[in-house]
């Protein structure tokens, strides 16, 4: 049986999701538990990889080595750096990069060595029902938002750079605006899923919902937008999504 893999990197993202799961039993692997079951109608696989790349990356591995999955969808926050990308909104990522990874002068800056690559590219077809899946949520209000006095989310659409940094001051914001202008939002996992992904041949997509804007206020923001909105909206945005894919 093929399954829709949805992994998350902190236990508050994925825990409104596994009461919804029919049928669940645990797997465990490499040190994860891995869910499996029918969330609404579909066979899925719900794991909690842990924070950072390395995390991110050996999930990812067990994943599509031996869980047959045939799509994995990362979800989660991120912090804002994109001009207008404002906390609530939700970013999906087309392309994704390691902002730390530097093997220069053997290497350009970001490329990951040995692949020619620093950009790693989204499966179009699973972003394409992740948007339809964030724009059908993101139609009506949210209480959890609403909580924050955020009114109208925004969807954005673009590069999300990771990294094993939690960005917090305005000034490692503005360095890295300055260095990937064009990037959207900052994190912790997506480029390593996505290169996992990439060496297994398999479409994935990465789903994350601004928590706060990377700067000096970003550990205040983190935490209360994780309480207070980040597990409901992850979940109605899944939820929305699958019967999409």
């Amino acid at each position: 049986m093929s399954r829709i893999a949805i992994v998350s990197a902190m236990h508050e993202e994925l825990s409104a999701l596994l009461p919804l799961l029919q049928g669940a039993r645990i797997e465990r692997r490499a040190g994860r538990e891995c869910h499996l079951g029918e969330l609404d109608g579909r066979a899925v696989v719900l794991v909690l990889c842990g924070i950072g790349k390395v995390a991110a990356a050996t999930t990812a591995a067990v994943l599509l080595d031996g869980m047959q999955v045939h799509t994995l969808l990362l979800t989660g926050v991120a912090g804002g750096l994109g001009p207008g990308v404002r906390v609530g909104d939700v970013v999906i990522a087309h392309t994704l990069l390691q902002h730390d990874m530097d093997a220069s002068p053997l290497f350009p800056r970001y490329e990951v060595p040995l692949t020619g690559r620093s950009r790693f590219a989204a499966d179009p077809a699973v972003c394409a029902a992740l948007t339809a899946g964030c724009r059908h949520v993101l139609q009506a209000p949210h209480t959890g938002l609403a909580r924050l006095g955020i009114a109208r989310p925004q969807l954005h659409a673009g590069l999300v750079i990771s990294g094993d940094r939690f960005i917090a001051t305005a000034a490692e914001s503005a360095a890295l605006r300055a260095a990937l202008p064009d990037a959207l939002a900052v994190e912790m996992e997506g480029a390593a899923v996505a290169q996992v992904c990439a060496d297994f041949d398999r479409p994935f997509a990465v789903l994350r919902t601004v928590s706060d804007r990377a700067d000096d206020s970003a550990h205040v923001d983190f935490a209360r937008f994780i309480d207070e909105v980040a597990a409901e909206f992850s979940r109605d945005i899944v939820r929305a999504t699958l019967p999409r894919l």
